[in-house]
């Protein structure tokens, strides 16, 4: 079992910056490939970001590539999404995702363990 807690989320102006951090715990964290995804109310759950085991490769949604970045600290069982120039559209639950599918980064159906969320709002 893998517990994942997100913090960093919050109420921010349009072109404004925020970090997220996904706290993972229960198991061994460079196993996994990690993810982060949104839900928006009334939309699916779509893929945002995902990096993999090691750093080295990471993929991004078209929607915020050259605005998002993920990274991760193995030792300190974390990932991170940094998120800059924020539109009104990217407002929703960013959920935070492990898998230990290294062949699709970011298939939702390969994600194994979630977190809850931190709502992010972006004010336009």
């Amino acid at each position: 079992q893998v517990q994942l807690v997100e913090s960093g989320g919050g109420l921010v102006q349009a072109g404004g910056s925020l970090r997220l951090s996904c706290a993972a715990s229960g198991d061994t964290f460079s196993r996994y490939v990690m993810d982060w995804f949104r839900q928006a109310p009334g939309k699916d759950r779509e893929f945002v970001a995902a990096i993999d085991w090691s750093g080295d490769n990471t993929d991004f949604a078209d929607s915020v590539k050259g605005r998002f970045t993920i990274s991760r600290d193995n030792a300190k069982n974390t990932v991170y999404l940094q998120m800059n120039n924020l539109k009104s559209e990217y407002t929703a639950v960013y959920l935070c995702a492990a898998s230990l599918c290294v062949s699709s980064l970011r298939s939702i159906g390969a994600m194994v363990y979630w977190g809850k969320g931190p709502v992010v709002t972006v004010s336009s």
